[in-house]
């Protein structure tokens, strides 16, 4: 198409123009144009000028790919014959929280998102993700604050050197003033003097929550939680005081590691808070002569992505600048931003933007069972694809636990002959946001991700509909 001349055109055919061409940019998470996602605000066009401005007003201020949007969106509308000159302003939604009613209250009110980094056992470098994470984050755009929740043993002071190293209380507002290091906010039981007011109440659990909810966090665009190591009373107590956006888990590449983490993705799944990645640390070093070498072996990240679903797993070296700049008080991403893992926790901090931002705005996926269809059937709006019907035998001839998969060696164990054709579910439930826990009637509990469900062979709904009048 010929495009008009400036004096040819008018405002509404410029915007019309300009439009067409914004909606050439896609956003990759969501799988639609940029207009059509709402993203494009303030569209002013003045074709004798030539002159266009608008705004680009993205779901977060950390978008990894606004960059892209604001060049993609200059060079497209720049080419139009018209338009001499074109001024982009890059802005984020207004914040509010993930759900209007999930009971926040307090400081808790202005935080938009809350992240949990977890581990389910000590010494895998859990606090050392959370904090650099954190100020990951901040660098993207984000306004941030860190909250360490482990009473016992507080990490968060030591990783972190803070000037004003005392919570303080403000009598008015009976709010606590977090701490703040390099523009992120930082709330920890290790900076509260001992014997302080703040600090009494019978219970850990008491304590953590009134650290949580009654500091002064002000408006966040994400808080991340430095969850204490375990699945216990503290970290339910966590999980049902306030909603979780997502939750990060941190292992290491052990075989063994792989019984801790299902624990922990299984309690967050119980308690409905999505798992958007896994990260890996102490995966690896490269060696002086060039190679690399994975001394604590490899594989286990993979089945934490095979068996559960969870799309993301992102592997951290053994480093000592990393260790050292974690007792040095000042975190390896804001001492050395271009270092090696640097670049890991940039890509760890767009996963956690990306997926809390699809989180957001997607419908969930389901599953469920119609006993009188026989047959599950199985939503998957991210893919586009309309409900369709699998086969229970079907299903569960494909179970990738370790009781039909061998372990060691992936070779296939379960003899599909022993999976009777009439085989049926006892209950279905969610497991986080990418699968689904099926108990069958025989006992197995098979963990079913949304991505096995979607590569297996659909049961005709004919077939699924005479089922019914059996």
């Amino acid at each position: 198409m010929v495009e008009q001349g400036r004096g040819q055109v008018t405002q509404e055919a410029g915007k019309e123009q300009v439009l067409r061409e914004l909606a050439r940019i896609i956003d990759p998470d969501f799988g639609q144009d940029i207009v059509s996602c709402g993203f494009v605000k303030n569209l002013a066009v003045d074709p004798e000028a030539g002159q266009v401005q608008f705004a680009l007003e993205l779901t977060t201020p950390a978008c990894p790919i606004k960059d892209e949007f604001e060049q993609k969106a200059r060079q497209y509308v720049g080419q139009l014959e018209w338009v001499e000159q074109v001024d982009v302003t890059m802005t984020a939604q207004p914040q509010r929280p993930l759900a209007p009613d999930d009971g926040r209250v307090g400081g808790l009110k202005d935080v938009t998102h809350i992240i949990a980094v977890s581990s389910c056992k000590g010494g895998v470098g859990k606090s050392t993700v959370a904090v650099n994470l954190a100020y990951t984050l901040a660098q993207m755009g984000a306004k941030v604050g860190i909250f360490d929740a482990d009473v016992y043993g507080p990490s968060l002071p030591t990783m972190v050197s803070p000037e004003v190293r005392v919570l303080i209380m403000d009598p008015e507002t009976r709010t606590i003033n977090p701490t703040e290091y390099e523009g992120v906010k930082l709330m920890s039981f290790g900076f509260a003097g001992q014997g302080s007011a703040i600090m009494r109440g019978p219970m850990v659990s008491g304590v953590i929550q009134q650290l949580l909810t009654s500091a002064n966090w002000g408006k966040l665009d994400y808080l991340v939680v430095d969850f204490p190591p375990g699945t216990g009373d503290i970290q339910l107590t966590l999980c049902q005081t306030v909603q979780f956006s997502a939750a990060v888990i941190v292992t290491t590449p052990q075989k063994l590691a792989f019984v801790d983490v299902a624990k922990g993705i299984r309690m967050f799944a119980r308690m409905a808070v999505p798992c958007a990645a896994v990260a890996e640390n102490m995966s690896f070093f490269d060696g002086d002569d060039g190679t690399r070498y994975h001394p604590f072996g490899t594989g286990s990240g993979d089945r934490i992505k095979a068996d559960f679903g969870i799309p993301h797993l992102v592997h951290f070296p053994i480093l000592p600048e990393l260790s050292a700049a974690g007792d040095g008080g000042r975190p390896l991403v804001v001492s050395d931003p271009a270092s090696v893992p640097a670049e890991s926790f940039m890509e760890l901090g767009a996963i956690v933007v990306r997926e809390v931002a699809k989180l957001q705005r997607a419908q969930r996926n389901a599953v469920r069972y119609d006993e009188d269809l026989r047959a599950f059937v199985v939503s998957l709006p991210d893919s586009g694809r309309p409900e369709f019907y699998l086969h229970p035998a079907v299903v569960r001839r494909n179970d990738t636990s370790a009781k039909s998969i061998n372990e060691w060696t992936g070779e296939k164990i379960l003899n599909d002959a022993d999976v009777a054709d009439d085989v049926a579910p006892a209950s279905v439930q969610p497991l986080g946001n990418y699968a689904v826990q099926i108990s069958w009637q025989d006992g197995l509990n098979q963990v079913a991700p949304f991505e096995l469900l979607a590569g297996l062979p659909e049961m005709d709904a004919s077939l699924a509909v005479a089922a019914s009048h059996l």
